[in-house]
């Protein structure tokens, strides 16, 4: 059983910088896919990012593409979004999972695994 846990959300103002981290415990971190996603009040949890067990593959949502990195260590066993440019928009509880299937999925139903959560609010 992996547990996740989310880290790095906050308040911040349009064009400004946040970095979330997403620590996971109780397995082996290099055997899952990581992914992010994000889900705003009213609205369905979407895709953000994906990251491959070796951190080679990423892949982005259209959205986000250019003003998103993800990233991963796993020496530490944490996987990173570094967030730029951010625009009211992207405001959202961020979620990270993991998966176990090495297809870098884009649909929340094929991650195994899911953190609670972490708040970004952007103003404008």
């Amino acid at each position: 059983q992996v547990q996740l846990v989310e880290s790095g959300g906050g308040l911040v103002q349009a064009g400004g910088s946040l970095r979330l981290s997403c620590e996971a415990s109780g397995g082996t971190f290099s055997r899952y896919g990581m992914g992010w996603f994000r889900q705003a009040p009213g609205k369905e949890r979407e895709f953000v990012s994906v990251i491959s067990r070796t951190g080679e593959s990423t892949y982005y949502a259209d959205s986000v593409k250019g003003r998103f990195t993800i990233s991963r260590d796993n020496a530490k066993n944490t996987v990173y979004l570094q967030m730029s440019s951010l625009k009211p928009e992207d405001t959202a509880v961020y979620y990270c999972a993991a998966s176990v299937s090495i297809v870098l999925y884009t649909t929340p139903r094929r991650y195994d695994y899911w953190g609670q959560g972490t708040q970004v609010t952007v103003s404008s």
